[in-house]
């Protein structure tokens, strides 16, 4: 009896001791961490750009940056953006800190011309000029749009030179009963402006017949045959009465 209590007493004060396998008898505690061991390193910016540099292109634009995809700034074989996709090696372009592509130019005016691309339309704010868009066009060499913008300045030439559009009007006399098949046989051009009362003349029986001035117009040309053709003094004067009724 007294080795088997000595064999069971442990002396107070003695230190705890704490059993760690070995690597090789088997996986460690999930509650320990080996001195040894880093967390999972996040990638830089450099390796994520590296990721995605086969995809994504970055522009540095006069000091605003722009990203878009190979396939966009790709969309014109012959343009300045496709050979610099292609890292043409008789194009001059640096790069920045951030890898981005310089190109001084105004990034005002890039913004619409890299929307272009995407989706082959041409929207532009009022406070853009065409001719502004015209001259990066040209710089980008984009032929599609070197063309489209010259269209719409020579539509807009065209239609300032015009001047303001021009009606000639019909007046035509008609009772009530006529009035809607009149109006729905009008030929093609000719619109409908307004519709002026002159009263009942004529009395069939115990129903009056009231009867209406009709006037209509259409777009005239500025000039056919060399003679400019102005709006009657009749229709004005009926126009005139019917907006004082």
């Amino acid at each position: 009896m007294e080795e088997l209590h000595r064999e069971t007493l442990e002396p107070r004060g003695a230190p705890a001791t704490l059993n760690i396998p070995s690597p090789r008898s088997g996986p460690p505690s999930p509650g320990l961490a080996c001195s040894g061991s880093r967390s999972p390193r996040s990638p830089g910016p450099q390796e994520s750009s590296g990721r995605t540099g086969s995809k994504w292109v970055r522009l540095n634009v006069g000091g605003t940056y722009f990203l878009s995809t190979k396939q966009t700034l790709c969309r014109d074989p012959k343009s300045f953006l496709y050979r610099l996709c292609q890292e043409d090696p008789d194009l001059d372009s640096d790069k920045d800190e951030t890898g981005a592509y310089l190109i001084d130019r105004d990034p005002t005016y890039f913004g619409p011309i890299l929307n272009y691309l995407r989706h082959g339309k041409l929207i532009l704010n009022k406070e853009l000029a065409e001719e502004g868009v015209l001259e990066e066009a040209e710089f980008y060499n984009i032929a599609s749009l070197v063309r489209l913008v010259k269209e719409r300045i020579r539509d807009n030439e065209n239609r300032t030179s015009q001047g303001p559009v021009k009606h000639v009007y019909r007046v035509l006399q008609c009772q009530e009963e006529e009035l809607t098949q009149m109006v729905s046989t009008m030929s093609d051009g000719w619109k409908f402006e307004q519709l002026i009362s002159i009263g009942s003349s004529y009395n069939y029986g115990n129903e009056d017949q009231a009867e209406f001035l009709c006037v209509v117009s259409r777009e005239l040309n500025n000039s056919t045959n060399g003679l400019v053709i102005e709006p009657s003094e009749k229709a004005k004067i009926l126009q005139e009465r019917g907006s004082r009724m």
